[in-house]
C-alpha cells in the first residue's frame, strides 16, 4: 500500500501519522508539502493530519483547503481515491465540501486534549471494517473547533445513509457536536473525517492501541 501525508504549515501530527502508517504499512509514507501541485499517481491513500494549519487564521482549515495541492486531492478524492482527515484534515475536508458541515468551536470554548470514549456506528467502510458495529473505544483528542455541526436535513441524511463512523459515548461528547458526531463519511464512503487522534491511538507504549485497528482496516481493504 502506497501512502501519503500532506503537510501544511504549522501541521503538528503528520510525522505521528507517519509513523503509524509506517508501523501498520511497513512502508514509509510519502511526505507532500502543500505547495505541491501533483499527488503521485500511485497512491492509494492521502492523509491529511491534525494540527493548526496556517495558525487556524480565517477558520480551521479554511486556508488550507486552498492550499496547491488540494486541488489535485479534491480531484482525486471525488474519483475514488481514500482520503482520511484527521482533526484539521477533518476541517479542511468540511472547507472543500469533500464533507457537509462544519467544524465550530468546542461549546465549552476551551480547548481539549484527553483520550474520550467513542462508539463505532458504521463498520462498511474501508476505515472501520476491523471494528464491530457498537464497539466502544477510547482515542485521544486535542481541539478547540471540533464542535461538529450541520442543518438538520443534513444530519438527517448522513444518519439515514449510515455515514456516522463514529459518535462520542454518551456523556463523552467534548465539544458539543450535533447528535454526538465524531467522525463522517462521504457519500462514496471512501473518505473519513473524524476529530479524535487515531495515530495517538496505535502504540501500546503510549497507553492506547484501539487506533491501530484503524489502520490495520486500511491496510485490509487496500492494495
Amino acid at each position: 500500500m502506497k501512502s501519503a501525508v500532506v503537510v501544511f504549515p504549522a501541521s503538528n501530527c503528520d510525522r505521528d501519522a507517519a509513523v503509524a502508517l509506517q508501523r501498520a504499512t511497513g512502508k514509509a509514507p510519502r511526505m507532500l508539502w502543500h505547495a505541491e501541485t501533483d499527488v503521485p499517481d500511485d497512491l492509494d491513500l492521502i492523509v491529511l493530519p491534525g494540527g493548526f494549519s496556517f495558525g487556524d487564521y480565517l477558520r480551521c482549515g479554511a486556508m488550507a483547503a486552498h492550499s496547491p495541492i488540494m486541488r489535485d486531492i479534491v480531484r482525486r478524492a471525488r474519483a475514488g481515491t481514500p482520503v482520511l482527515g484527521i482533526c484539521n484534515g477533518f476541517q479542511i475536508l468540511c472547507e472543500t465540501g469533500l464533507l457537509p458541515g462544519v467544524l465550530m468551536r468546542n461549546a465549552s470554548l476551551r480547548f481539549v486534549c484527553k483520550p474520550v470514549a467513542l462508539r463505532v456506528e458504521e463498520t462498511q467502510s474501508l476505515f472501520t471494517r476491523r471494528f464491530k458495529r457498537g464497539e466502544e473505544i477510547k482515542i485521544p483528542v486535542a481541539h478547540g473547533d471540533g464542535n461538529y455541526f450541520a442543518d438538520e436535513e443534513t444530519l438527517d441524511r448522513i444518519e439515514g445513509e449510515g455515514r456516522v463512523a463514529l459518535r462520542y459515548a454518551p456523556g463523552a461528547n467534548p465539544n458539543g457536536a450535533a447528535r454526538d458526531i465524531a467522525g463522517i463519511l462521504s457519500e462514496n464512503r471512501r473518505i473519513l473525517g473524524l476529530m479524535p487522534h487515531p495515530e495517538r491511538a496505535a502504540d501500546a507504549e503510549l497507553g492506547l492501541t484501539d487506533g491501530s485497528k484503524m489502520f490495520a482496516s486500511i491496510l485490509e481493504a487496500l492494495p
